[in-house]
Parts: C-alpha cells; structure tokens; sequence
C-alpha cells in the first residue's frame, strides 16, 4: 500500500521539476560546471579569479552556476567565459560553441537600458583607485613644497644682488688708515731731503688687496681665502666677531683674498662659477649650493 501510494507521488515530482521550489544544479557538460570543476582541480576559489580577472565574485558564481541571465549580456557573458578559459588554460573556442543558441537576439531597448547601467568593479579595482588618488595628492603637496623653496631662495638671492656696490668696499677700506700713519713722519722730515720721501706716496695706491693688509696685520690666528670669479657674482664675507670682511658686487675674471679670523660666515650668489681656496686647499661649494645661492661658514 505504501508502495502504491509513493510511485505517484515520485511520478509527480519527475513530471513536474520545479514544483518543489529547488534550483536544477548545472549539467556536468555544461560551460558552468566545466569552469567550476576546472578551477576546483586547480584549488582556486571565486575570490582568486575575481582578483585576477577583475570580475564580481557573484557574477563568476552565476557564470559557473549557467545562470547567465544574471549577467548583463551575451556579450557580457562571452567575455567572461573567453577570460575565464585563458586563466584556467582551457579552450575558449570549444566553450563558447556550447553557448550557441543560449542568447536571444539582441534587443535595441534592452541593450540601451544595459548600457545605462554602472560598471560593476570589484573592491580590489577601487582599493586600487583610492590608493592612486592618494599618491597623486602627495606628490603635488611634495612638488608645491619644492616650488615654495624654490621661490624662497630666489627672492633671498634677489635681494642679495640688488646691494649697492658703492658701499661694499668701505668696510674693506677701514684699516688702510695704518700706511697713511706711517707716512707722516715725512711731514716732521726737514725739506731738504724731499726726494727720499717721494717713494712713501705711491705706498698708499696699492688699494686692490686691503683686506689682505688688514688681515696680515691681525695676528697668527688669521684664515687665508681665496676666490676667483669666472662671473659676475655677489660675495659677503664676516668674521668671528661678525665684522664685514668683503660685501660687494664682484666682476667677472676678478680675484679676491681675505684674510680674518674663524670661524668665517660667507655667502656667494652665483657660486656655481665661482672657486675657493682655503688655507691653500680647494674647497667644494657644490653642498652648499641652493638655487645659486651658497652659504656656509669656514672653521
């Protein structure tokens, strides 16, 4: 009786798959299953693949599941399953001739309202987007930095460059006043041996090198300098005790030596054509260059 009673009801069900409400799974030939199966072999799982091939997790489980009306498309959907073949080493061809007939003909409302549609993108994609945008917002805070210091320097040395050149040598002319000392005595001399003092004239036109004088004169602890100008260039040059050495304008071609005590602070516009000499030694101005400018200090 049980038996009479249960046929029935299994013919039913056979008759009528889809009155139980389940979900037919996906033929074991079908491009579906062969994908899943394929990358299940593998030991990739829906996440893998979406990484790699930039598609919604969700969008690989209808594909495999053969659910493509879940899928924009035909068009869609072949693509898919052509990307999906290349990443699992299967042939796309033989795969997409198991599609054929899947897919109605296109419909112009249909394919308008599809295209209307976002792009699906995955998280990785917009992680990737985010972490761009972020990059490029610190380089351009990097770059306006590098311009503002740029615009910085070139202001500074500006200003530099536009001292008057008049008034640069009166702090080097200072000490000359110890040669004109020395020179009148002759006035105490009687006159009748003028000739003898006629020399002690000329000892006060060597003006070129007075800072030399001066620093000559000021003792053992004195630092030698030397500077050639193969262009026009501005130079200022103090001492420990923060007395102005040099301050002026120099031609190109011209030389300068200075002698004062350390430690000495300069500052050279231009510096990139002009060479120093320290204590007989060459010194290298190229660290201390920023936008044309160097300033450093000589122990």
């Amino acid at each position: 009786m049980t038996s009479a009673v249960g046929e029935p009801e299994l013919g039913a069900r056979a008759a009528n798959p889809g009155a139980a409400g389940s979900v037919e799974p996906p033929r074991e030939d079908s491009v579906g299953a062969t994908l899943a199966r394929e990358r299940a072999a593998r030991g990739l799982t829906l996440e893998d693949v979406a990484q790699q091939l930039k598609f919604g997790a969700r969008q690989l489980e209808a594909l495999e599941q053969d659910r493509f009306e879940r899928l924009p498309g035909g068009t869609f959907a072949r693509g898919m399953v052509r990307s999906y073949a290349r990443l699992l080493r299967l042939d796309a061809d033989a795969l997409l001739a198991r599609m054929q007939g899947t897919f109605d003909a296109p419909d112009a409302d249909r394919l308008a309202a599809r295209f209307k549609q976002p792009v699906p993108f995955s998280d990785v994609s917009r992680r990737s987007n985010a972490v761009y945008v972020v990059l490029s917002l610190l380089i351009l805070v990097a770059a306006a930095g590098v311009l503002i210091e740029w615009q910085q320097e070139r202001s500074s040395r500006a200003r530099l460059t536009f001292i008057p050149a008049a008034q640069a040598p009166q702090p080097a002319e200072a000490p000359p006043p110890a040669p004109v000392a020395n020179a009148a005595p002759p006035n105490v001399v009687p006159p009748a041996a003028p000739p003898a003092q006629v020399p002690a004239t000329p000892a006060v036109e060597p003006a070129a090198p007075p800072v030399e004088k001066s620093a000559v004169a000021a003792g053992a602890d004195t630092r030698r300098i030397l500077m050639q100008f193969d262009e026009e260039s501005w130079v200022e040059v103090r001492d420990a005790a923060g007395r102005t050495l040099l301050a002026q304008l120099v031609p190109a071609g011209s030389k300068r030596v200075i002698n004062g005590k350390p430690p000495l602070a300069l500052v050279i516009g231009n510096a990139q054509h002009v060479q120093v000499v320290y204590q007989d030694q060459p010194f290298d101005l190229k660290p201390y260059i920023r936008v044309e400018v160097a300033r450093f200090t000589l122990k």
